[in-house]
C-alpha cells in the first residue's frame, strides 16, 4: 500500500483535474458510436462512429503526452515509452457502443450530470473507465516516473459486435506482458465465461396476424422497450400493466412494452419486453396457429433465464450457473420469424451441447435453430502476481475484503494470454433507480465510483510496472 503522503497527494491531483476528467468523457459520450456497416468504408470499417470516437480517443492521449497512433481504423495505440520498450504493459478500453432504445429519458447521446452521477451511452461501458485510466496513467507521466516497461493503451472500436480490432492487433503486435481492462467489477475478474449466439427461425408461417416485428437492440442486450404491429380490433383488447396500444389504422395495431433492460451477462432482476410482447399476444389471441407455435417457443427461452426450459441448464464451480436471454426478435417480409439468443456459460458446457439441445428444442415447436458464433470461457490463475497486486490496490483503497472471480461477460482480456478485468462497478452498491446499467436505457455511473477507479488505476499501473517480466 503507498504510504500516507502519496494517497494525500493522489486525492489532491484527483480533486484538481476532475473537472477536466469530466470534460473528456461528455466529449466522447457525445459521439454516437455505434457500428454502422452500411457507412463503413477505407479507414472506418466498423463506420464513420467508430471513428470519429477513435480519433477523439487518440486526440485526449496525445494531449496528454503519449505517442498516439490510428491503425487503419481497426484499432488505436497511445504508449508512454518505457525503458524497455520490448515489453509492453497495455491497459485496453473500447469506444464503441451497443445501440440505444427508445426507452430513454434524455438524448443518450448528449451527457448530464446529476446528484453526483453521469448519464449517458458509454459513461459506464465503456467511455468513462477508459477516460479515467488514461488519466491514471497521465499522473505518474506528470510525476516525472519512468515506466520499466512501456505502457500501451488500446483503443478498440468493436467490442460490443465482433472483435474484430483486437484480432487486427494481435495480427499487427505482440502478445503485452500483461493487459488490463476497465470494463467490469470490482476487484479483479480473473476469468470469463464463454459466450454463445444463436437464431431459432419458425416454420412457414400460415395467415399470419403479425404486421411488422423489428424488437431488441442487440443479441447481448435485453430489452427494456419493444414493440410489434399486429392485425386486430382495438376496441377488443384489454389494457395490460407496462402495454401501450395504439390505433395504426387499417385495422392494425401498435403493441408496446416497456420492461426492464440490462446486460445479457446479468439477466436477474431484468423484465424482457420481447417476452412482454409475447405473452399479451398468446393471452388476447393476437397470432395464427403458426405463430402461436414459434411465440410458444420464444415464451419458453425468454421465461427461465437458467436455460432449463430449452435444455441447457449448467453450472461448475469456477463460472456457477449457465444463463441465456432472447435479445432481439423480427419478422422476415414472407413472414418468417426470428428470435436471438446469448448465453454465458461455465466450463460443463460446449458449442456441440448448445447446438444439439437448442436444435431439438426448436423442432418441438416446428422451427429451426443455427449457431451465430461461441467463444470459449477463459481464466488466469487467481494466485498470480497480477491478480493478487490488483486485489490488494482495491481492499486497501476501500477497507474491504474482496476476491478475484469469474465473470459473466465478455472483456477483450480473453483474447490475450495474460491479462485481467479490474473495475469499474461494484453492484453490491444501489444506485438510484433512474441510473441504468452496462446496454440498459439511461446508463449511468457515479462519480465517485470514476474517482475510486481513478485512484485505483493510480496505484495498480505502478503494482503491475514493479512486477518482473
Amino acid at each position: 500500500m503507498a504510504d500516507s503522503k502519496t494517497l494525500e497527494h493522489i486525492d489532491q491531483w484527483v480533486e484538481d483535474n476532475w473537472e477536466d476528467v469530466v470534460k473528456d468523457i461528455e466529449k466522447l459520450v457525445n459521439i454516437p458510436s455505434q457500428e454502422d456497416l452500411d457507412h463503413a468504408g477505407e479507414g472506418m470499417p466498423y463506420g464513420p462512429g467508430p471513428l470519429k470516437a477513435l480519433e477523439a480517443g487518440l486526440e485526449m492521449c496525445e494531449r496528454m503526452g503519449m505517442k498516439a497512433a490510428n491503425h487503419e481504423g481497426y484499432v488505436g495505440t497511445a504508449d508512454y515509452t518505457g525503458e524497455n520498450d520490448d515489453k509492453k504493459i497495455c491497459i485496453i478500453g473500447h469506444l464503441d457502443t451497443v445501440p440505444c432504445g427508445p426507452g430513454w429519458s434524455q438524448d443518450p447521446h448528449k451527457m448530464t450530470r446529476r446528484d453526483g452521477y453521469l448519464i449517458g451511452r458509454g459513461t459506464l461501458d465503456d467511455k468513462g473507465p477508459f477516460v479515467v485510466s488514461a488519466y491514471a496513467a497521465k499522473y505518474w507521466h506528470e510525476q516525472g516516473y519512468q515506466f520499466p516497461y512501456t505502457l500501451r493503451f488500446i483503443l478498440g472500436c468493436n467490442e460490443e459486435t465482433g472483435f474484430l480490432d483486437v484480432y487486427y492487433y494481435k495480427e499487427h503486435f505482440e502478445e503485452p506482458a500483461f493487459i488490463m481492462s476497465p470494463d467490469a467489477e470490482y476487484p479483479v475478474s480473473a476469468g470469463e465465461k464463454g459466450i454463445y449466439q444463436g437464431v431459432f427461425t419458425s416454420g412457414p408461417i400460415s395467415d399470419g396476424k403479425i404486421v411488422s416485428w423489428n424488437a431488441g437492440e442487440a443479441p447481448n442486450a435485453i430489452p427494456s422497450d419493444a414493440f410489434v404491429v399486429v392485425n386486430a380490433d382495438i376496441s377488443k383488447l384489454p389494457t395490460c400493466q407496462g402495454i401501450i396500444l395504439t390505433d395504426e389504422g387499417n385495422g392494425n395495431v401498435r403493441i408496446d412494452a416497456k420492461g426492464k433492460g440490462g446486460h445479457a451477462a446479468k439477466p436477474e432482476g431484468t423484465k424482457n419486453a420481447i417476452g412482454m410482447l409475447v405473452d399479451y399476444m398468446l393471452d388476447n389471441d393476437l397470432v395464427s396457429e403458426s405463430e402461436r407455435q414459434f411465440l410458444n417457443l420464444q415464451k419458453t427461452l425468454i421465461d427461465d433465464y437458467s436455460g432449463e426450459g430449452v435444455g441447457v441448464k449448467a453450472e461448475d464451480d469456477l463460472f456457477g450457473p449457465l444463463t441465456i436471454i432472447g435479445g432481439t426478435a423480427w419478422k422476415d417480409d414472407d413472414g418468417t420469424l426470428h428470435q436471438s439468443c446469448d448465453s454465458r456459460y461455465p466450463t460443463t458446457f460446449s458449442c456441440e451441447q448448445f447446438e444439439k439441445a437448442l436444435s431439438e428444442t426448436a423442432a418441438q415447436f416446428g422451427a429451426t435453430y443455427e449457431t451465430d458464433s461461441d467463444t470459449v470461457p477463459f481464466w488466469i490463475d487467481p494466485n498470480g502476481q497480477e491478480v493478487q497486486r490488483l486485489t490488494k490496490v482495491y481492499n486497501d483503497l476501500t477497507g474491504e475484503n474482496r476476491k478475484a472471480y469469474t465473470l459473466g461477460g465478455g472483456t477483450y482480456c480473453r483474447e490475450f494470454k495474460n491479462g485481467a478485468a479490474f473495475g469499474v462497478e461494484m453492484p453490491w452498491r444501489k444506485d438510484p433507480d433512474w441510473v441504468g446499467g452496462m446496454h440498459g436505457d439511461n446508463e449511468g455511473i457515479s462519480e465517485y465510483a470514476l474517482k475510486l477507479s481513478l485512484k485505483c488505476y493510480i496505484l495498480a499501473i505502478k503494482e503491475i510496472m514493479e512486477i518482473d517480466y
